[in-house]
C-alpha cells in the first residue's frame, strides 16, 4: 500500500501502519520469504511487528483485517459504533475476491499458498483501497 500510495503522489497525506492482534511477533523484523518476493516486485518491507491499540480505531478511518478472526478480534476491540464502522477486511476492496467470497488472505507462513500469491491479492485490494480513497 505504501507504494501504490507514493506513486500516486499521495504519500505525505495519507498514513498506513501494519499491526497485529497478537503479540506472539512483538518487534521482530518481517519474515525473510515476504521480504524477498517483496523485493522482486521492487518493494521494500521495514519496520518490526506492533500490536494494534484501541486508540488505533479512533486515529485510522480504516482498520483492516486479513482474516474473519482477526476482524473479530478488532471488533471487540472497538468501543462504538463509530469505530466498528471503520473495522473491515481487506480484501473487499478486490472486486474480485468480493464476487468469488474469498475475502481472506490465507496465511502464507504455513498454509498451502506462499508469499508471492499473497502478495498478488494484497496488490489487488491495496488498488481498490487506494481507487476508495482517492473517490471521496
Amino acid at each position: 500500500m505504501r507504494a501504490l500510495v507514493a506513486d500516486a503522489g499521495l504519500g505525505d497525506e495519507v498514513e498506513i501502519e501494519s499491526c497485529g492482534t497478537g503479540s506472539w511477533h512483538l518487534g521482530q523484523a518481517p519474515d525473510g520469504r515476504a521480504v524477498e518476493a517483496a523485493a522482486q516486485r521492487g518493494i521494500t518491507l521495514t519496520g518490526t511487528a506492533q500490536r494494534v491499540e484501541p486508540a488505533d480505531l479512533e486515529r485510522f478511518d480504516y482498520v483492516l483485517a486479513m482474516d474473519r478472526d482477526n476482524l473479530a478480534e478488532l471488533r471487540a476491540m472497538a468501543s462504538d459504533s463509530a469505530q466498528r464502522a471503520r473495522i473491515g477486511l481487506l480484501r473487499e476492496y478486490d472486486a474480485d475476491a468480493l464476487a468469488a467470497d474469498e475475502l481472506e488472505v490465507p496465511d502464507p507462513y504455513y498454509g498451502e499458498h506462499g508469499f508471492e500469491h499473497v502478495l498478488d491479492q494484497l496488490e489487488a485490494a491495496c488498488r481498490g483501497l487506494l481507487a476508495r480513497i482517492t473517490s471521496i
